[in-house]
């Protein structure tokens, strides 16, 4: 079955459809991890600990962030906030008909020429922000009807937004989280959010390191990638809607088509195929183009064709994967 697709929303990014399986998936019990536990304040200072000399993310720079220090993805302790607000741009499952309770994070770990939000990744855009006041901007979004708190971007303060999402559970907290990342993350951190992330939003950028290096300057992508997404989905399964098709557990994996086949559509596919499973649901998106430092690359100046996405829908499909998205060219 051929992914259906919809047109241009007012915002440029492409509405996108469930194919015809996703909706049908049976939800699955959260298991959360109890915010009062023994075991959620162990995580905690777990997870804080790794901050003396940071080993939060894969890059184990080894900064000094609680004595003050900033790492290489431009943080320091404390968080730091570009945004927050009810977003409904995102996929159908996640923004619903009330939105997602979106929170952009400052910072990156990774340096992706292309990074459409740079002024936030990598320039650092964006005020501080203490865990309390993160607790009271999760409970007011909670408020608003987010169906969903939403972190964007969230790994390198993962240990900070851990601490706060149990505070605000143990304020009566309902609404599932949702992990929007890179997907370049360390398999010891994501053991720590197991029973406390509810979704994983999670991006397979490439399926090979020399791509990953030159356009994102990362040499160790795809192992580190594909071993993140095996421990997601260890923790959640497949995507599961609610009713009213609205995402409460679960993997949902993001792949954004490059021009030129830099992102080796067709590696990502074939190995959640065949390592993960064809049920894993898939977000293929049209949507690049040339921001940040692209404009002045050979390769990714120009936008993607629609031939180049046709053949990525076609990779798709040859792979065996049985649920997702697509957005429209």
């Amino acid at each position: 079955m051929s992914p259906e697709r919809a047109p241009k929303t007012g915002a440029g990014r492409a509405a996108v459809r469930p194919r015809a399986l996703l909706d049908r998936m049976p939800p699955v019990a959260s298991h959360r991890l109890a915010p009062d536990s023994a075991e959620a304040a162990q995580r905690v200072r777990q997870a804080m600990a790794m901050l003396e000399a940071c080993s939060v993310c894969p890059r184990m720079c080894g900064t000094a962030r609680l004595a003050g220090e900033i790492g290489l993805c431009r943080a320091g302790e404390e968080l730091k906030i570009a945004s927050w607000n009810l977003h409904r741009g995102e996929e159908p499952p996640i923004s619903g008909h009330s939105g997602s309770g979106t929170v952009f994070l400052s910072g990156c770990s990774l340096r992706c020429l292309y990074c459409q939000n740079y002024p936030i990744s990598q320039y650092g855009a964006g005020d501080g922000c203490s865990v309390e006041r993160l607790v009271e901007i999760m409970l007011e979004l909670a408020g608003m009807g987010a169906h969903n708190i939403n972190f964007v971007t969230p790994t390198h303060y993962a240990p900070q937004i851990m601490d706060a999402i149990l505070r605000a559970r143990r304020q009566g907290m309902a609404i599932p989280i949702v992990w929007n990342t890179s997907g370049y993350e360390r398999v010891e951190m994501l053991k720590l959010l197991d029973g406390i992330v509810d979704i994983y939003l999670a991006d397979m950028r490439y399926g090979d390191d020399n791509q990953a290096r030159k356009y994102s300057k990362i040499p160790d992508y795809v192992d580190v990638n594909r071993a993140a997404i095996a421990e997601m989905h260890r923790q959640v399964g497949v995507l599961a809607l609610d009713t009213d098709g609205i995402a409460q557990r679960g993997l949902l994996v993001r792949h954004l088509v490059l021009p030129g086949g830099v992102a080796g559509s067709a590696k990502v596919f074939k190995f959640l195929a065949n390592s993960i499973t064809p049920e894993t649901a898939v977000s293929v998106m049209s949507q690049y183009f040339p921001a940040h430092k692209a404009v002045d690359d050979s390769l990714l100046k120009r936008r993607l064709t629609e031939d180049e996405y046709r053949t990525v829908l076609a990779e798709f499909e040859a792979a065996g994967l049985e649920n997702g998205y697509c957005q429209d060219y």
